[in-house]
């Protein structure tokens, strides 16, 4: 168990690298140009969030904090109808390989880091988000600087309840930071899929755009920003700093570690893998699908 409060998170530190020559990651496509990174997040059928995208985001984020001519991050999906589905059910057997950078999160999970990464970047971070995003995928949108979703087919959910834990990569916290307690509570008990227009109400995200629109929108509003005058945006960043979340998210942690540790959440996760869950078809309706699920415990 992590414990109680600690100092605030330590980020790896990076040599700078010729972001020109980037790696071939096996769940991300990198773009950039302009001062603009453009990563699409690739792990089909339905990109749920595995250890190998863990990985990547964290060697791809510790690079492109040592580029100086990269003024923002947006982050796009590879899939039509998901950002980001949930993190992956195998993700317990990628816990040895995730060792290797646990070291650079010595105050937060591994899982909590990359949340923490995205919070702390140099860049700013946009998630344009035009399918689903629930669980560790609405974490990941929620630890974002911006988000902006398509009003069709951007949704959200934090919805892990229905597995019988709570959410675990930071979740709990920054949607308190954006949305107030209540709102939380209601999102994180409640397990409900958002459509944009709520979320944005919210404060879950920062606004929703017609899905005809919104690649145009964050296209613009990622240019505008990259296009500042030096300084400008690191000066933004500073004067509107993340909060240090450290004491929450060490709670979370505690309480997440709790209960995935019982039995229930193993049976479940089993009988909605055996089921089909992690195909495009169950994850359309995830919530319900668990729901089912569980009454059949």
């Amino acid at each position: 168990m992590i414990g109680t409060c600690k100092e605030p998170a330590r980020l790896p530190a990076t040599d700078r690298i010729d972001t020109m020559h980037l790696p071939e990651y096996s769940s991300l496509h990198v773009h950039i140009t302009d001062g603009v990174a453009t990563v699409a997040l690739d792990h089909p059928p339905v990109n749920t969030l595995n250890g190998t995208m863990m990985l990547d985001l964290h060697d791809l984020l510790g690079r492109l904090r040592a580029d100086d001519s990269t003024r923002v991050i947006v982050f796009e999906s590879s899939h039509d109808e998901f950002f980001l589905a949930h993190v992956d059910f195998g993700i317990f057997d990628s816990y040895p390989a995730l060792e290797a950078v646990k070291k650079d999160y010595p105050h937060v999970n591994v899982h909590q880091g990359i949340g923490e990464l995205l919070r702390s970047q140099p860049q700013i971070t946009i998630v344009k988000l035009a399918g689903i995003a629930r669980a560790g995928g609405a974490e990941f949108v929620a630890a974002a600087d911006m988000a902006f979703a398509g009003s069709e087919r951007g949704k959200i959910a934090q919805s892990e309840v229905l597995l019988g834990i709570l959410p675990g990569g930071g979740g709990t916290q920054y949607l308190l930071e954006k949305a107030g307690r209540n709102r939380t509570l209601e999102a994180v008990l409640g397990a409900d899929l958002f459509d944009a227009e709520t979320a944005a109400l919210y404060g879950w995200i920062n606004r929703a755009v017609p899905d005809a629109e919104l690649d145009a929108f964050v296209a613009r509003i990622a240019g505008n920003i990259a296009a500042l005058d030096p300084g400008v945006i690191e000066g933004a960043k500073r004067a509107v700093p993340a909060a240090d979340l450290t004491c929450g998210l060490n709670v979370e942690h505690d309480e997440w570690n709790r209960l995935v540790s019982g039995d229930a959440p193993a049976k479940k996760m089993k009988l909605a893998l055996d089921r089909g869950l992690q195909s495009t078809g169950p994850e359309r309706e995830f919530e319900g699908f668990l729901r089912r699920v569980a009454a059949d415990i």
